[in-house]
């Protein structure tokens, strides 16, 4: 097994361009095997193309409703997918929905599954009502942004389980082929006991809305949410989640602990809230094996974006090639992993095993909300620190008009660890 619930085997299997239309026994969804409903909760561009990769990984689909807090949100989404799926999509005025209860009127339409895309910060609350409406889930990455969201939505996939419900995540590197082939040969111990990891995503800086007159604080905080940790976790959380996960899986499990270094050096206009531009972390595995984190969103910086694994008899790019003792390196086809992890997700369905990957993300989402822990209070800080964590980012029930203070910037030395 690769560490995701394939084998090798599977690799090959579900891996071609090609691969059959899967059709779908009576009775795994509502509507049986002609039509799979899917509604989309975040209509942004990640949930706009999640919505397309879905429909490109099964023929049966059918977006069927949609739901985001802004209705030109829904507007633009609406006209990408009906221009790119024709008559697959369904969405009516009716399955249409705005505001911040809009997730929970699209989980009463009748849909069979549904994309999380929304922001983070909501994660948990529409992870949690989609497990209870009974709907198998993609959910983008990560999957909450503080401890007590963390455990929110491990307890929803543990319920999940219970009910035979699929949960597969965004981080589409485990779905990747050639990352399950590596991974599958270096747990096999192609390259020996790994004895060190190394994450990066260092790049420039990414898009920012200037405030418009008219905005309340929740709007603007809203359409700039990449730079409020209730929304985003930060960069560490929202984006290098996708590099912690791969050295996660490398050493089938989690860190233990983390110091990490981090400010915000450049990016430091208040109209980029209040988040930090860098992020350098040492975790440390159970075993004794270190991790060296890096991440970074400033322009005119040296660009990184890989992980790097050592082991005692090889190293890896944990996807392309190991080199050493049992030299190898991927020269077969690569489809598109976003794809594959929506084909994935109904080929579990199907066959009567849903892939459940609520836990391990919420472990690597864990993973890197502890390093941004230890990065804004200066402090070590523990795996049962940050999972018992009682901090809470999330407004318990945000309104678009409220007044919304922007948090201060964190002091390592002086904000405090909760």
């Amino acid at each position: 097994m690769s560490g995701n619930g394939f084998s090798r085997r599977d690799v090959l299997r579900t891996g071609g361009v090609a691969a059959a239309t899967i059709l779908l026994p009576n009775g795994v969804f509502a509507q049986g095997k002609d039509q799979i409903k899917v509604g989309v909760i975040g209509c942004g561009g990640r949930g706009t193309d999640a919505a397309i990769n879905c429909a490109d990984a099964e023929s049966s689909v059918v977006i069927w409703a949609m739901a985001d807090v802004f209705k030109d949100r829904l507007e633009s989404s609406s006209g990408t997918l009906k221009d790119r799926l024709k008559d697959r999509f369904q969405v009516t005025a009716d399955r249409t929905f705005a505001g911040f209860d809009a997730y929970e009127k699209l989980l009463q339409t009748g849909v069979d599954v549904v994309i999380l895309t929304s922001p983070p910060g909501f994660r948990p609350a529409h992870l949690k009502a989609a497990v209870a409406a009974g709907k198998h889930i993609f959910t983008e990455k990560p999957i909450a942004v503080d401890g007590p969201g963390v455990r929110t939505v491990i307890e929803a996939a543990n319920a999940a389980k219970a009910k035979g419900l699929a949960i597969v995540a965004g981080t589409q590197r485990r779905h990747d082929v050639a990352y399950r082939e590596a991974m599958a040969r270096i747990h096999d111990g192609a390259m020996g006991d790994v004895v060190a990891c190394y994450a990066y995503w260092n790049q420039g800086g990414l898009w920012m809305h200037p405030r418009k007159e008219g905005w309340s604080d929740m709007e603007w905080q809203l359409r700039n949410w990449l730079y409020f940790t209730w929304l985003s976790g930060d960069h560490i959380v929202e984006q290098h989640v996708h590099n912690l996960d791969v050295c996660n899986w490398a050493m089938k499990g989690h860190p233990v602990k983390a110091v990490c270094l981090g400010g915000r050096e450049v990016r430091t206009d208040a109209a980029y809230g209040h988040i930090f531009d860098h992020f350098a972390t040492e975790y440390e595995y159970a075993n004794g094996v270190k991790m060296l984190s890096m991440c970074r969103q400033i322009d005119g910086t040296a660009s990184r974006v890989s992980e790097h694994l050592v082991g005692t008899r090889g190293t890896s790019n944990g996807n392309t090639w190991i080199r050493g003792e049992n030299a190898w390196r991927w020269d077969g086809d690569r489809p598109n992993p976003y794809m594959l992890e929506h084909r994935n997700l109904f080929t579990s369905i199907r066959e009567g095993n849903p892939i459940n990957e609520g836990v391990q993300v919420a472990e690597s989402t864990m993973t890197a909300i502890m390093g941004r822990m230890s990065a804004y209070t200066g402090q070590e800080v523990t795996w049962d620190q940050a999972m018992g964590s009682q901090e809470s980012l999330v407004p318990e029930k945000p309104e678009m008009g409220a007044k919304l203070e922007v948090p201060p910037i964190a002091v390592p030395g002086k904000t405090k660890l909760i």
